[in-house]
């Protein structure tokens, strides 16, 4: 499937905030949003008055951003949200953070989720004892996410394996850092995901 391969720190920049897309990076001085507030482009630091559309658009592309999803797929998303129970948005979050390379992102096994694509689509990681190297696999409750033997002695994990005891993943996981594992206790709720998404505005976009 094809992805963006740009620049991605002008995807924070267009936004305005930081979408923590390059990982460390992004918390130290290199960060380009600290070092250039504003959009992208020759006409960047120009005032504009934004249109209620603008801003529903503006939050819909930062949600796709945040989770490295394109449009396409995005607005599937969308439609399966929509049709199940329940609150739309809340279950478009809820469905984008049961995507494979989100949950080994949140794991704290990658320090970005382009980073947990990356490993993901190389084969590094099990889905309950099986293959699983696409990135949009969803996760269901009580599957278990596991590194694979060949990848554990390697000096990148073993060193996430040294540091990944200082990390907390968000309460809907469980965590084994000495295993190198992680379980889907449950299904996330709104308050447990931490994005900066006003996801009824996204709702209201789809409405039009």
């Amino acid at each position: 499937m094809a992805r963006y391969v740009g620049p991605v720190c002008r995807l924070c920049r267009r936004e305005g905030m930081k979408l923590y897309l390059k990982g460390d990076r992004c918390y130290t001085e290199k960060c380009a949003i600290d070092r250039r507030a504003y959009a992208p482009g020759q006409h960047g630091q120009g005032r504009k008055k934004v249109s209620e559309y603008g801003i529903q658009l503006r939050e819909k592309q930062k949600t796709r951003r945040i989770y490295g999803v394109l449009e396409r797929q995005f607005s599937n998303y969308f439609d399966k949200a929509e049709r199940q129970p329940g609150i739309t948005g809340e279950n478009l979050l809820r469905t984008l953070e049961r995507r494979l390379d989100n949950v080994v992102y949140r794991l704290g096994f990658a320090s970005s989720r382009s980073e947990a694509r990356q490993l993901v689509t190389h084969n590094h990681f099990s889905l309950n004892g099986h293959k699983a190297n696409i990135p949009s696999m969803l996760v269901e409750v009580g599957d278990v996410i596991s590194l694979k033997q060949k990848s554990v002695k390697s000096a990148k994990f073993q060193d996430i394996k040294e540091n990944i005891t200082h990390k907390s993943p968000p309460t809907w996981l469980e965590l084994d850092g000495e295993q190198l594992t992680g379980k889907v206790v449950a299904l996330p709720t709104r308050e447990q995901i931490d994005v900066p998404v006003d996801e009824h505005l996204i709702v209201e976009l789809y409405s039009r």
